[in-house]
């Protein structure tokens, strides 16, 4: 079992920035993957960045690529999304979710990933 909680959402204007934080649990941190995944109001859930166990592999959507970034800290077994350059269109709910599986590839597809949080609203105004 793996315990994941999201904190940091809130609201922003656009332009600004925001870091979410994925504390985990439940499970040696270093053995699996991480992701962020979000979903706005009427939109199927999306991959937005994922970090390999050992963070020496990320995978970005085109949509942040340049504007966001995944880590991850071992010590505290946390996963980070920093957000730079809010849009309004980076409006959803973001969620973290680990991959037991992979080891070494970062996947996209929500369906490999086995664990999620609850999810933190982020909303960025115009």
């Amino acid at each position: 079992q793996v315990q994941l909680v999201e904190s940091g959402g809130v609201l922003v204007q656009a332009g600004g920035s925001l870091r979410l934080s994925c504390a985990a649990s439940g499970r040696t941190f270093s053995s699996y993957a991480m992701a962020w995944f979000r979903q706005a109001p009427g939109k199927e859930r999306e991959f937005v960045a994922g970090i390999s166990r050992r963070g020496d592999s990320t995978d970005y959507a085109d949509a942040v690529k340049d504007r966001f970034t995944i880590s991850r800290d071992g010590a505290k077994n946390t996963v980070y999304l920093q957000m730079n350059s809010l849009k309004p269109e980076d409006t959803a709910v973001y969620y973290c979710a680990a991959d037991l599986n992979s080891i070494t590839v970062v996947h996209i597809r929500a369906s490999v990933y086995d664990y999620w949080g609850q999810g933190t609203q982020v909303t960025v105004s115009p």
